[in-house]
């Protein structure tokens, strides 16, 4: 039940709402939401359990303007459905809708009315894309807890020797995402020249099974040797092939009694061990070890440390690939909250993307080192994500706000804050996403920061928000010409914004001009992708 309530509380966090939880197997309600209504469990019941056959998150019941979301959750051998009710549509517009919605909700008609009266609205396309991504970050969350526990046997495995502990010590203080699998594998190919008799070494580090042109994985087999390795990369490929190891994922050796035969294809080979390098069912490449030095056979010492260098190894080569699926995973977040505040807003569509680019010529212009740029992005594109939790009738009215509405879309910034603080690949944008209405006289929100109290890339930020917002369209009024908009930064630099910022701003003027006539349909973290 521990890992349950772990559970809740991430979708809690994701959601803002308390979940119902169900026997994905008997369809029997485990435990009900305690601040929401569970629905009617006689509807529910049978519906769980095709849920959890299917294994993807549904809307499974609709009408009088909300829904029910069932999302099936992998725990140890049982599948769990969560539910819970959110709302979709608009006011009542009959006695019938508030009958309908206390079905939908189990509950009576007076509690269904105060129910919607308490919720957020959603969209049933955000639910279900929300949805997936939690249950795949879920997955990713699962599959590191197993690699963790992977390396904790292997750990409890180790030899005692000193030779082999040195050996295995020093690879696993290499475990660095930031190191690829060919550099740990080098290091492991020199270690072992010195620990095992044998002539020589290889590691044959398969292509990425990733068929995206995109993505920066290896897309060729990769051969490392040191010593004398009797067979060229080819022949070691015909090798695995031979001895048929890509089912078997297997440690495998070949002493004189095998070698020896007519019928063995590789006179140069007289002894060999071969160990894959693999994560679970997953084989990212070879070690191989050939020909004892005292022309000897190998043993188990010989192949039982063969064995751990490559299951580190597997395990390093699947932490890479984990942390690209991480990766793919915080994009996707950043798409859907990026997509999230566009429909939210289609007057401002393409605002967010603008807003980081422009911020991040901006801060180029200003000497920032690589990686604030690609953080700069990021949170130009998030820095309005707390516009989601602003009404509609004040995000897209036409006219002048009154200062009750202006004080409500003040809290965006704040909103957005809460929105992403339970994302920790993405925390590092949090100042931004918060202080980008700072001003530098200390009269903007929320904090009312001055000067370089607000931090640098919040206030690369606003000047860049300024300049799209000023400069675009909207359906109530045309963009300002550029001497207008120039000569109010111009008035603004030392009062609203940032001198530096307003410096660069004129310096980089021709460039940002360009941006803003450039619409892009696709995200790009990595800024050394687009920039020239």
């Amino acid at each position: 039940m521990h890992r349950l309530e772990l559970v809740n509380r991430e979708l809690q966090t994701w959601f803002g709402v308390d979940f119902s939880y169900w026997d994905g197997e008997t369809g029997e309600m485990m435990r009900a939401a305690e601040m929401q209504p569970s629905g009617d469990e006689n509807y529910l019941s049978p519906i769980v359990r095709a849920v959890a056959v299917k294994k993807k998150p549904e809307i499974v019941a609709e009408q009088a303007g909300a829904c029910i979301l069932a999302m099936p959750l992998a725990m140890d051998s049982a599948t769990i459905v969560a539910t819970s009710p959110f709302l979709t549509g608009e006011q009542f517009e009959c006695d019938d809708d508030v009958e309908a919605l206390a079905r939908l909700l189990g509950t009576t008609p007076d509690r269904a009315g105060q129910w919607k009266g308490e919720q957020n609205r959603w969209t049933t396309q955000s639910l279900e894309r929300i949805a997936r991504l939690q249950l795949s970050k879920l997955s990713v969350d699962d599959e590191a807890r197993r690699l963790s526990n992977e390396i904790d046997k292997i750990s409890d495995s180790l030899s005692s020797t000193y030779e082999e502990i040195s050996l295995l010590y020093g690879l696993t203080q290499n475990l660095r995402i930031s190191s690829s699998d060919e550099q740990l594998g080098d290091l492991a190919l020199n270690w072992l020249l010195e620990v095992l008799p044998c002539e020589g070494l290889a590691i044959q580090f398969l292509p990425t099974r990733d068929d995206d042109v995109s993505s920066k994985g290896r897309n060729e087999t990769k051969t490392l040797n040191v010593g004398v390795c009797p067979l060229q990369s080819e022949e070691l490929s015909r090798l695995v092939q031979h001895l048929n190891l890509g089912e078997k994922g297997a440690p495998f050796v070949a002493n004189q009694r095998i070698t020896a035969r007519e019928e063995w294809p590789f006179p140069k080979v007289r002894q060999l061990i071969v160990v894959p390098l693999a994560e679970g069912d997953n084989i990212f490449g070879w070690i191989m070890a050939f020909n004892h030095c005292e022309n000897k056979g190998f043993g188990t010492v010989e192949a039982s440390l063969l064995s751990s260098v490559g299951a580190i190894l597997g395990i390093h080569s699947g932490n890479i690939e984990l942390y690209r699926q991480q990766s793919e995973f915080v994009t996707s977040v950043v798409q859907a909250l990026t997509s999230a505040i566009d429909a939210k807003d289609p007057y401002t569509c393409g605002h967010s993307d603008r807003v980081a680019r422009l911020s991040v010529c901006l801060a180029r212009q200003m000497g920032q080192d690589t990686d604030s740029l690609n953080l700069l992005y990021m949170a130009g594109l998030l820095h309005d994500v707390g516009k989601i939790g602003i009404d509609d009738s004040v995000l897209r009215k036409p006219g002048r706000l009154t200062d009750a509405e202006y004080e409500h879309i003040k809290l965006h910034p704040e909103l957005g804050y809460n929105i992403l603080k339970g994302l920790k690949q993405i925390e590092k944008v949090l100042p931004v996403v918060l202080h980008h209405h700072e001003q530098w006289d200390g009269k903007g929100y929320p904090h009312k920061l001055k000067a370089d109290d607000t931090p640098l890339l919040a206030r690369i930020t606003a000047v860049a928000d300024a300049y799209d917002a000023m400069s675009s369209d909207r359906p109530y009024r045309k963009g300002m010409p550029e001497e207008k908009v120039d000569a109010i930064f111009r008035d603004g630099a030392g009062q609203q914004w940032d001198p530096a910022v307003i410096n660069a701003f004129f310096a980089a003027r021709d460039e940002l001009r360009s941006i803003l006539s450039e619409e892009r349909a696709e995200i790009r973290f990595d800024v050394r992708d687009w920039l020239k």
